[in-house]
């Protein structure tokens, strides 16, 4: 495309509006105008000036505010779905999710989880969208920014009359010795802090162009806020898991790629006392019943030598912790922190096989809820065989079958098979909680509860996240867009002398009574007219 050369000499690139050094109009369209568009000072924008090749199209798509709008408002309306079911982290960590949606939602569950809501700010289809956001907000402000720096750099003291008529405060004045008029002016604007340049005894006075930048910081602070986002989404970057252990176990903490391991040694719960502690809580313990006072988690964290093989062997000790609420174990950019217990969660079930006529036991067994046996022998031809465990009875299915809802033993049920020198192949017995269940007829032997063998359970959140620096540095420059957009903005002033004619004009990107107000104060005691705002008079019209 062939640049555009103005009267004045200079060259401009191909879709200049105005002149960038003179403002003469270059279109039919800006000469017809009774007052310029100076958002952008007529510059020629790549998105209004190249249109024909498949990258002038996305240039394009991406360059416009509206595209930007409309993705930002499906982002949030997308975010806003997202928190109508629970997130997948959420969910019991051992049923298939799938399942889990559909069957505890219905099909809208099914809906939800095939469309990724499910997991959704880890979904592709959300990512995209983020970035989407970033493309849109990098192209258009390079779409803008660019020529528009341009412009004003190459600005010239002198603009064309044209240019000058078309501002909306203008005027004129008929001066006989504008030099000593200019000299009064230029000390006034001085005391205003504008900044004068001057040319064949014209005058350009400005300041404050560096909040024309504003919204570019913005972008700056979005897009780098962007990035620390998505940055989440690389392994090691950010972890955020919850982890329940029990007391004596030892698991690998979630996120650290099976190198730091931790042992619950221990979990205390002090609850407030009537008796010991202050009358202020009387009233809600007495509305509530138990009120914990401190819960905390007494651990030991270990670490995996360099060079071996994931797993439990060749740990080494690294630190012990009593983890209370905000007070967590920290280490290489990892905290833990106490945030939920479950008190007395059932571990073992002990059973004694008794006759039901006689009440005669003939042994005990102790069922392990988390690792049972297949079978258990009790001597003297005495055995028992555990044929089905549900850790999480709730009912029968349509064909009969024991259902279970999840493999924690919150309602714990068994299926035996008692075997005795009576009966060699056995006695069928359904056991649960309150329940006893002889599906094939009247046995003459029962399983008879025996004992019940508990132990707490802490829930740990394992946090890390190296992407927060990164967005505090988005969100700290993005404020500072916003002050130096907000709380100062650009003014100019030109002062051009055509014989006996001194032609007055100004413009500013808001806050014009800011700056009719700098005007009146600048020719305050001179010969100089006050300027009229050409808008007011248009809209009378």
């Amino acid at each position: 495309m062939k640049e555009v050369k103005c009267e004045c000499g200079h060259v401009n690139p191909h879709g200049t509006v105005l002149c960038e050094a003179c403002g003469r109009a270059l279109t039919e369209e800006a000469k017809q105008e009774k007052l310029h568009d100076m958002r952008y000072e007529g510059s020629a924008r790549r998105s209004q000036t190249y249109t024909t090749s498949i990258i002038d199209k996305i240039w394009n798509f991406f360059s416009s505010v509206k595209v930007g709008i409309w993705l930002i408002v499906v982002t949030l309306i997308a975010s806003a779905v997202g928190t109508i079911l629970p997130q997948q982290m959420y969910i019991p960590p051992s049923v298939d999710p799938a399942s889990y949606y559909a069957d505890t939602y219905g099909w809208a569950g099914k809906v939800y989880y095939t469309l990724g809501f499910n997991n959704l700010y880890g979904s592709w289809w959300y990512l995209i969208l983020i970035a989407s956001i970033g493309i849109s907000l990098v192209i258009c402000s390079l779409d803008r920014v660019i020529p528009l720096y341009k412009a004003l750099k190459k600005q010239r003291v002198t603009r064309h009359e044209g240019f000058l008529k078309r501002q909306r405060v203008f005027g004129t004045s008929q001066i006989e010795k504008s030099d000593d008029e200019f000299i009064r002016v230029k000390e006034k604007l001085k005391e205003k802090r504008y900044q004068i340049r001057e040319e064949n005894g014209n005058i350009l006075a400005e300041k404050g162009r560096f909040s024309r930048w504003g919204p570019y910081i913005n972008h700056i602070g979005l897009i780098i806020f962007l990035i620390g986002a998505m940055m989440r989404f690389i392994p090691g970057m950010y972890v955020d898991k919850v982890l329940w252990i029990r007391e004596g176990e030892r698991k690998v903490l979630p996120g650290t790629h099976e190198q730091y391991y931790l042992k619950n040694d221990k979990f205390i719960l002090q609850t407030y006392d009537k008796q010991k502690d202050s009358a202020v809580f009387n009233e809600a313990i007495d509305r509530v019943g138990t009120i914990a006072k401190n819960y905390q988690s007494n651990v030991e964290l270990f670490k995996r030598e360099k060079g071996e093989l994931p797993g439990e062997e060749n740990l080494k000790k690294i630190k012990s912790k009593k983890i209370k609420v905000n007070q967590p174990l920290t280490f290489d950019h990892y905290a833990v922190y106490q945030v939920d217990f479950k008190m007395n969660e059932f571990q073992a079930m002990s059973f004694d096989l008794m006759n039901k006529d006689t009440g005669k036991k003939f042994g005990k067994i102790k069922v392990d809820l988390f690792n049972p046996k297949d079978s258990y022998d009790l001597g003297g031809g005495h055995k028992i065989e555990l044929m089905g465990y549900y850790p999480d009875f709730s009912g029968f299915s349509k064909s009969g079958e024991p259902k279970t809802k999840s493999p924690v033993p919150n309602n714990p049920a068994f299926l035996f098979n008692m075997i005795t020198p009576e009966h060699p192949k056995g006695e069928v017995s359904f056991v649960a909680i309150k329940q006893n269940v002889e599906p094939f007829g009247n046995n003459e032997y029962k399983m008879s509860f025996a004992g019940l063998d508990t132990r707490n359970v802490s829930a740990l959140a394992v946090k890390k996240d190296l992407t927060l620096w990164v967005i505090a540095l988005g969100g700290i420059i993005f404020m500072i867009g916003v002050a130096q957009g907000a709380y100062w903005n650009h003014r100019r002033i030109w002062l051009q002398r055509k014989g006996q004619k001194v032609i007055l004009a100004a413009h500013t990107n808001k806050n014009w009574y800011g700056l009719k107000k700098d005007i009146s104060y600048v020719i305050k005691d001179s010969s100089i007219h006050e300027p009229v705002d050409q808008l007011q008079e248009i809209e009378k019209e």
